[in-house]
């Protein structure tokens, strides 16, 4: 009889591995994967002690406020496409009333390559003329109705247009070499610098280092060393900046070429950058008041009076400084989700 059982036992248990051999297994689905948003936005906000651009204070090296806003189109992982705009608070010869930008471009990446393309127009509303001899009908490019006369003219008697803004065509290249080193080059050409009359071309080099995100221990900061070195070129003004009939540059000036640099250290957390930096250029105060028609100097001396600066002024807004910089830079897929 126990034999019997037995039997019965095994042959159930041989039927059940049978039957249940025959089931269909279930499949476990693997989650789909996240759907692409090719739309992302850009934006931010900085303040500073000084706005320096390419060497030169924009803000008579005064405090600065500034903001952007940059809508992106990423057609995958290595192609996007961006537009922007940003403000800037601005101390300019022709008192503009502040700096607006607007600007578009391609940015492709190939591999550790990723490089930029693109347009970038300066536009400064609010502005005066200021030039005695720029009335209707001089001949003088620049002449508006209510351009500025003698007795409103600045102290040093610099001459500045109503309309500075311009637009630039740049070209951009930024290598990663490894996760603490990148290379980079920049060109940016326009036909007409700040309205001067006069074409200009900027080339710069700059490298950067990333320390490891472990030298602050797990407290989340970052941090960087930085630089960059640039030549400005510059061609002719035209007649609205010359020095007068008669002289050897009455049909414009020659603007003067110059180099600039700049290296610094930045601490980062979370979306907030903190950089100190110094900037620097070659040009002498005499040179640095023809190119930027500095309304605020009262610097003169005879060894600043040359053929393009016979007045004989020289200005401080091409010398050294130091500039500290507050930014917070988000993105809205990665700091709004």
């Amino acid at each position: 009889m126990k034999k019997i059982v037995l039997l019965a036992t095994a042959l159930a248990m041989v039927s059940g591995s049978v039957l249940a051999a025959d089931l269909p297994v279930k499949a476990v689905k693997a989650p789909p994967p996240a759907p692409f948003d090719p739309w992302d936005l850009a934006f931010g906000s900085a303040i500073m002690n000084d706005y320096i651009f390419r060497g030169v204070t924009q803000s008579n090296h005064n405090p600065s406020a500034a903001a952007y806003f940059e809508p992106r189109y990423n057609f995958n992982k290595d192609v996007q496409v961006y537009i922007g705009t940003s403000f800037e608070s601005i101390s300019f010869p022709n008192r503009a009333a502040a700096e607006t930008d607007i600007y578009g471009g391609i940015r492709p990446t190939f591999g550790a390559a990723a490089f930029d393309f693109g347009l970038f127009g300066y536009l400064y509303p609010g502005g005066q003329c200021f030039n005695a001899g720029a009335f209707p009908g001089s001949g003088i490019p620049g002449s508006e109705l209510g351009c500025i006369i003698n007795g409103s003219l600045p102290f040093n008697g610099n001459v500045a247009k109503r309309n500075a803004s311009f637009f630039e065509g740049y070209g951009k290249l930024n290598y990663t070499i490894n996760d603490n080193w990148a290379v980079g080059v920049n060109e940016y050409y326009s036909p007409n610098m700040l309205n001067l009359g006069a074409w200009g071309d900027y080339a710069s080099i700059t490298a950067k280092y990333t320390a490891p995100a472990t030298i602050f221990g797990s407290s989340g900061v970052g941090l960087y060393v930085s630089g960059e070195f640039g030549r400005q070129w510059l061609g002719t003004s035209d007649a609205f900046y010359g020095t007068g009939p008669g002289t050897p540059f009455a049909a414009g000036v020659p603007e003067p070429s110059y180099n600039t640099w700049n290296i610094g250290v930045g601490f980062t957390y979370k979306v907030f950058t903190l950089d100190l930096r110094y900037s620097d250029t070659d040009l002498s105060k005499a040179n640095c008041n023809v190119y930027t028609s500095d309304y605020t100097t009262r610097n003169f001396s005879p060894s600043f009076i040359t053929p393009t600066n016979p007045g004989g002024f020289g200005s401080n807004w091409c010398g050294a400084a130091g500039i500290v910089k507050l930014s917070a830079d988000l993105t809205a897929m990665t700091n709004l989700k």
